[in-house]
């Protein structure tokens, strides 16, 4: 049990065993309701009533898009609570206000003073941090928080807000266990964080997808706004070039925001999306990590994002390109290897983690269609082979999980 002399890592390890959390463990964790988050804020006196939000959904890119949002927020001289998952290094990534992550004390007394509540409904891992991010932002008194949908939009457990925008960046094949097997069925789900009147942001549409989104925006009386596929004028210190696609979306966010009552200048877009890392602190987003050999890492983990960030790679210079990667085991493994360059040496590599594909069967998958490589029981000993391999001048790109990423940051 949690007491007011619990440590933050006594209650990190409660926490993470109770009802598991989806990022660990997979379709165990997963609810298909909203009944007991319903449950948690009504207990908590409602928070969420109280907060200003702009909701996050989307297949890639939900990410990022809500640190840039609430890095031009904060450049304008707004109070921003930033919700995100999953973290990388530190729980508290996902719980920041102007980005400073929430405190460990805060996270303890939080866990011990509703930890009967929590035990009694059964609250999982996601719900019990949605009521502490909430909790925190009411407490705190911010101005306006942005809110990253988990998996999903309908079931979300951050779908109780009521915010001033919502946002859905793209659909792509991601969780089809739990969201669809077709395009139409998962823009369906994220769908469901549109509200009655509240405008939405679409980034990005497709034949598929576009019925879909006009017919949930028509049956809430909601204004859609697709976004254009002009040029991304302004300079960023996130790397990627998917990136590009995300700033199109955001600008479209705050021009929309604009027309309510939010003051944000030009001058204030230029500046937070020039500093979205120094500002909110985004981790493993086509981020170095040295420079010669040059090492990126990148979080992208399906076939939408990894298209665009392995398209990227084909881009760089180098003499010679490693590739550590390894994989959750619920993934379409041909399909993702597919898109891999196939001139590399690979590491393949597990990440610690319940979820992790065993390397020996990544690396006969990867051998089936031509790719070479070694394979290595953990990420460490994969990343310092290619260390050790690589020369000057070549390139190392370390990727294909999240799990992954967090191991090398």
């Amino acid at each position: 049990m949690i007491d007011r002399v619990s440590t933050y890592e006594h209650t990190l390890h409660w926490l993470y065993q109770q009802l598991p959390m989806y990022q660990r463990v997979g379709a165990q964790a997963y609810k298909a309701d909203l009944e007991k988050t319903w449950a948690l804020v009504q207990y908590l006196n409602d928070p969420h009533r109280s907060l200003r939000t702009i909701h996050v959904a989307g297949t890639n890119g939900k990410g990022s898009t809500s640190h840039m949002l609430a890095s031009i927020l904060q450049e304008a001289g707004y109070r921003v609570g930033l919700y995100t998952s999953p973290h990388l290094k530190d729980f508290r990534e996902r719980i920041r206000i102007n980005g400073e992550m929430i405190p460990k004390d805060i996270v303890t007394d939080f866990v011990c003073t509703h930890q009967e509540f929590f035990q009694s409904h059964q609250l999982s891992f996601f719900e019990m941090t949605v009521g502490l991010a909430l909790q925190y932002f009411k407490d705190q008194e911010i101005d306006i928080a942005v809110i990253e949908v988990g998996m999903g939009g309908r079931l979300d457990s951050t779908n109780i807000i009521s915010p001033d925008l919502s946002v859905i960046t793209n659909i792509g094949y991601d969780h089809m266990a739990f969201l669809g097997t077709s395009l139409s069925a998962i823009a369906y789900e994220k769908a469901g964080i549109i509200k009655p009147g509240i405008p939405v942001i679409i980034g990005e549409s497709l034949p598929e997808t576009r019925p879909v989104f006009e017919e949930v925006a028509q049956k809430n009386n909601a204004p859609i706004i697709y976004c254009g596929h002009e040029e991304a004028p302004y300079l960023m210190d996130l790397k990627g070039d998917y990136q590009r696609t995300n700033q199109r979306t955001v600008l479209s966010a705050i021009e929309q925001l604009n027309k309510m009552d939010w003051c944000i200048e030009q001058e204030h877009v230029k500046s937070g999306l020039a500093k979205v890392v120094t500002n909110t602190h985004l981790l493993g987003r086509w981020q170095k990590l040295n420079e010669n050999p040059i090492i990126i890492c990148d979080t992208a983990h399906n076939a939408h994002g990894l298209k665009i960030t392995m398209a990227q790679l084909r881009g760089e210079q180098y003499n010679d390109l490693h590739v550590v990667i390894g994989f959750v085991n619920d993934k379409d493994l041909h399909h993702l290897l597919t898109l891999m360059p196939k001139e590399a040496y690979y590491y393949f590599c597990a990440p610690d983690s319940p979820r992790a594909l065993p390397p020996i069967e990544l690396a006969k998958a990867g051998a089936q269609i031509g790719l070479k490589g070694e394979v290595y029981s953990s990420v460490e000993l994969a990343l310092s082979a290619a260390k050790m391999a690589a020369g000057d001048g070549d390139f190392i790109y370390v990727g294909g999980s999240t799990f992954v990423v967090a191991e090398v940051l």
